[in-house]
């Protein structure tokens, strides 16, 4: 499916890369415009103002490793001088992300950042700001691996343990929901563990907002091998995207691979329009109904399109997790990722954890402000961040 193991927040750094996702149809109207762009919610707001009064800046983190890689940028694990917190900050060079035209997605995955500090399964970021040339997110720094590293290096999970990550996906799910958020790119890859084994949920750069419960969408994109259907049709779709990606995780989670995976592209696509779910008696009967329903193609039949999380949370399949319990992280995970600190980066790739760390990031005194750095300084109006009861 993937040739080489990829690591924590390369995703959310990579938001639209050629490998990883499929391109958005330039003719869809889902475009942020200009007057959006100038919407309350993209403007610089008190907390964002915060950020400027006490001038965050680069230099107020020792940059450690490199442990994620992208077509924008890189993420590093850094240090806080003041406070000795150690966070993952990513760092998006602003020139490649206007001539991408992301700019606009760029600034929502900021929006849908800064409303995900509350739900304890959704990568929480802490500050915002930019310089002339870059931009900064400084997110909750995760150690324990993608979920996609933990599958490939056990092929299958147990049901009680792909049953734990299920319900915690879910209930990061159902809060998007909640505030009107289809996220349309679950996928192993963009699930982490923390350290004491508990799902956190990263990249929102395909996230759509302002989608009601009775809303509908139509941009071409998400990651092919958990497309669903309505989405490969070009059909208007709505939130229950994401339950059918949820059943897609699910499925891979308890038999190995996507549920209608094909090396050839094609024909994964005909199967996901048209091949009967195939499902192997090793999984319990409440296990294979979920999935059934999760992964029902015909999206007006699918389990979710009524009342959304709650129909998954009274599902059989469900019935041992305690869900208050769960959202408080009292459920014991049933695995605990190996790693001795927060300077233990045995699972992220070496690839990335060798490459030196660059002094430009800290230093932009002598940046030669050409005309698309000019341009580029700006971009992103009220991009800036900071939360309301302190310094980080």
């Amino acid at each position: 499916m993937f040739s080489s193991l990829r690591t924590f927040l390369s995703k959310i750094i990579k938001c639209h890369s050629e490998v990883d996702f499929l391109q958005i149809d330039e003719n869809q109207n889902e475009e942020l415009d200009d007057d959006e762009l100038l919407n309350p919610m993209f403007r610089t707001s008190p907390r964002s103002s915060l950020a400027e009064e006490l001038a965050v800046k680069p230099c107020h983190f020792d940059y450690l490793k490199i442990i994620g890689k992208g077509s924008f940028g890189k993420v590093l694990l850094a240090r806080h001088r003041e406070t000795n917190k150690y966070y993952a900050v990513k760092v998006l060079q602003k020139k490649i992300i206007l001539k991408k035209k992301e700019q606009k997605h760029i600034m929502a995955e900021r929006s849908v950042l800064m409303k995900n500090i509350k739900h304890p399964f959704l990568v929480g970021l802490h500050y915002s700001f930019q310089t002339t040339d870059k931009l900064y997110f400084v997110l909750d720094y995760v150690n324990g691996g993608e979920l996609f590293y933990h599958l490939q290096r056990e092929r299958v999970f147990l049901e009680p343990r792909a049953r734990f990550y299920a319900a915690e996906i879910a209930s990061a799910l159902g809060y998007l929901h909640s505030l009107h958020i289809v996220y349309r790119d679950l996928k192993p890859e963009n699930i982490l563990l923390d350290s004491a084994g508990h799902i956190v949920l990263t990249d929102f750069g395909l996230c759509k907002e302002g989608l009601t419960p009775t809303g509908t969408t139509t941009t071409f994109c998400g990651t092919p091998e958990y497309l669903a259907p309505e989405v490969l049709q070009k059909q208007a779709y709505d939130r229950t995207v994401d339950w059918w990606c949820l059943g897609s995780v699910l499925y891979e989670m308890l038999y190995g691979l996507p549920p209608f995976y094909s090396r050839n592209t094609a024909e994964m696509y005909n199967n996901i329009l048209n091949k009967p779910l195939i499902l192997k008696p090793n999984v319990s009967n409440a296990g294979r109904e979920l999935l059934e329903g999760l992964l029902q193609k015909d999206c007006t039949k699918r389990l979710g399109v009524k009342d959304d999380f709650m129909e998954l949370k009274c599902h059989a399949f469900f019935s041992p997790i305690n869900w208050d319990d769960l959202m408080a992280r009292k459920v014991t995970p049933p695995y605990v990722p190996s790693v001795t600190g927060p300077t233990d980066l045995r699972h992220f790739d070496p690839e990335f954890t060798h490459l030196p760390v660059t002094s430009s990031l800290c230093n932009t005194d002598g940046l030669m402000v050409t005309s698309s750095i000019r341009e580029a300084a700006g971009a992103f109006p009220g991009f800036s961040y900071g939360p309301a009861d302190g310094f980080l």
